[in-house]
């Protein structure tokens, strides 16, 4: 059923209070098809799922589709080895969590990550030295122009740093319906390197780690240092990591010589957070509108009143004062309508 003139208020966890022309919710493919069939071609689309990875800068001339399929199946394929299909509704942590009581490794260090799973291998999600590509499997997803379902692999999915064919020239011509995942059942890969996490485990004096333990550190760093959006409008990490190239980040570094940075063959990674930390934003708030103070790569909704075009202005001013300081030009992470 579609309706008229709703509040996305509570469909995006920056809380940011814009409306819908037109708003529907379907919890099948059918009802999809269906909406779609009977809605004008012309008009604008936006298909939400956790509203985690979007800001909303204006009310919405067209129609908002909710993506509300649940369900998840498992299928054992060999002695170490399950494939695990999510519908593009289940929230993305509640999904882990159901991996990790079923003890199927892979997706421990993604826990706690906002949104749903049918945004996951939209911008490649990755966290502690994990990325959907890793376990990726396929994903089915309505094509647009034909109304056809289709079934995309790892490499027709062409994913990047925190990229996807679903970004770039498959932006707007397919809705992910639901995705599924080659996970481990036994003998599973702990990846403790990156981040806090080994030092989180020792706090917990934990020397042999499971995937479960694991998990458990990754919720805890991120509860340390990252705001709840249920308490604190904001959509997680605003901004990439930029890449750069070797020559400009050893230029950089005689200049500043505490930049860190992660070699990657002719380039290298450097912290977008650090970056921002040092040009004086975290913790900084103008109007309705902040930087996390323990983080500073976070944008928050720091009164509950912020517009969307005052939060995009506010990373406007942190993009133009690292650009004046660093040369370094940071990239939107989030989907901005």
């Amino acid at each position: 059923m579609i309706q008229e003139n709703i509040s996305l208020k509570p469909y995006n966890t920056f809380g940011v209070d814009v409306s819908a022309r037109y708003f529907a919710e379907v919890n099948s493919a059918e009802e999809l098809t269906e909406t779609l069939k009977h809605s004008n071609p012309q008009t604008p689309k936006l298909f939400l799922g956790g509203g985690s990875n979007l800001l909303l800068t204006k009310d919405f001339d067209g129609v908002v589709i909710r993506l509300n399929l649940k369900g998840i199946t498992d299928e054992i394929i060999n002695e170490n080895e399950v494939f695990v299909t999510a519908k593009a509704g289940e929230n993305w942590h509640q999904f882990v969590m159901f991996c990790l009581e079923k003890n199927y490794g892979g997706l421990e260090n993604l826990s706690l990550i906002p949104g749903n799973v049918g945004t996951s291998p939209m911008q490649n999600i990755g966290a502690y030295g994990t990325e959907i590509k890793d376990v990726f499997e396929s994903c089915k997803v309505l094509n647009l122009e034909t109304l056809e379902l289709e079934t995309l692999n790892s490499e027709q999915c062409r994913f990047g740093y925190r990229d996807s064919i679903f970004k770039q020239e498959g932006k707007g011509k397919y809705v992910i319906l639901e995705v599924t995942f080659r996970l481990t059942t036994n003998i599973h890969r702990i990846d403790v390197e990156y981040g806090a996490i080994q030092s989180e485990l020792e706090k917990m004096e934990i020397i042999n780690p499971t995937i479960q333990d694991v998990s458990k550190a990754v919720i805890n760093i991120r509860q340390s240092k990252l705001p709840n959006p249920k308490e604190i409008g904001n959509a997680g990490s605003f901004f990439k990591n930029p890449t750069i190239p070797l020559a400009q980040y050893e230029t950089l570094k005689l200049k500043f010589e505490n930049i860190p940075g992660y070699p990657n063959g002719d380039f290298v990674k450097v912290p977008a957070g650090w970056l921002i930390e040092q040009c004086g934003w975290k913790g900084k708030q103008i109007g309705n509108v902040a930087s996390h103070k323990l983080q500073a790569l976070v944008i928050i909704n720091a009164t509950g009143n912020a517009t969307g075009k005052e939060i995009f202005d506010f990373s406007t001013m942190i993009i133009d004062s690292v650009k004046e300081k660093y040369g370094i030009e940071l990239e939107r992470e989030v989907n901005i309508i």
